[in-house]
């Protein structure tokens, strides 16, 4: 499919089931966001644009009926405040820390330093403002490269989603399998168990202090559990991306800026203390393992693979 859309997609009109689907996920969707997690205007938001987008134009209804998949994502994290991990298994905090600094330790004069206290020591404004940058692409770069691929090639942006949606996936499964305290938290109230403690910018605040700024400050106020480090999905999320680009063999340009922009989340992951060496890997093995496995199931011709084929079909 080419970048420019044909004359003749999309003409069908909204049906009346089609409406009436859209108003009972909205309601559904507001009624048990307010139970779970308690009223925010993001709610409002979230579907007042869905549904702008879904009534707009034939277009744009495939294009969020498309992007349904990152608002099933979005929706999931979110309720994940309501049933936190801990509640499942006890939390890594010092175990965690200690496996760290035995496999990556850094010796100096003082003893053995995790990579996350040797960065706090040799922290400087340049790393600060590029670590903040990269932390920032987190989500935008996964959803831009999205938007491109829905107008280039839908059965590609379909996949691409999909394998998002099941990493994330997976990524969840071992948050509730294995509660992992991030290093940050370490440093602020050592190896104690502390349930509620709230979000932390860690050392993403020299970015804010830097530029003046609480962008960070007021993303990680809505975290939906601090105990959810390992594995890092942050890490995991621009490996997708490269993955769908170099398979996709986009130009030059674009496999050396995701390249970049992937080592670059890694490395910002450890120096602002979000995240351990460890975690870091998990979320590589985590995106790994969700590209292997999608790619097997579209491979297998059953069931899930003509579901998907459907759903292809459906926005195109």
């Amino acid at each position: 499919m080419s970048l420019t859309t044909t004359a003749t997609e999309g003409k069908a009109k909204v049906t009346r089931k089609n409406a009436l689907v859209v108003a009972a996920l909205t309601i559904g969707y507001l009624l048990l966001s307010y139970l779970l997690v308690g009223f925010k205007s993001d709610q409002l938001v979230l579907v007042g644009l869905a549904n702008a987008l879904y009534f707009a134009t034939p277009i744009t209804r495939k294009f969020i009926t498309g992007f349904s998949i990152f608002i099933v994502f979005w929706v999931l994290y979110d309720y994940m405040k309501a049933f936190p991990n801990y509640w499942f298994n006890a939390v890594h905090i010092e175990d965690l820390y200690n496996a760290e600094k035995a496999v990556f330790g850094i010796r100096n004069a003082e003893g053995i330093l995790s990579p996350n206290e040797f960065w706090q020591q040799h922290s400087n404004a340049f790393l600060d403002v590029m670590s903040g940058i990269f932390y920032l692409s987190w989500i935008p770069v996964p959803l831009a490269f999205a938007g491109f691929l829905f107008f280039w090639n839908r059965q590609q942006f379909v996949y691409f989603s999909l394998t998002f949606l099941l990493v994330n996936l997976l990524g969840f499964v071992v948050y509730y399998l294995y509660p992992a305290a991030p290093p940050w938290y370490v440093e602020l109230h050592g190896f104690e168990f502390i349930s509620k403690t709230p979000g932390n910018t860690a050392g993403l605040v020299r970015f804010d202090e830097f530029f003046g700024i609480t962008v960070f400050h007021s993303l990680y106020a809505k975290g939906s559990n601090v105990f959810a480090a390992m594995p890092s999905l942050h890490s995991a999320y621009p490996l997708i991306v490269l993955y769908y680009a170099l398979k996709n063999r986009l130009g030059v340009v674009a496999k050396v800026f995701f390249t970049i922009i992937t080592v670059g989340i890694w490395f910002a992951a450890v120096y602002t203390s979000h995240h351990y060496v460890l975690d870091v890997l998990a979320g590589i093995v985590c995106a790994s393992c969700g590209i292997l496995l999608f790619n097997w199931l579209v491979a297998r011709e059953g069931a899930v693979s003509r579901a998907i084929g459907r759903f292809v079909a459906a926005i195109r």
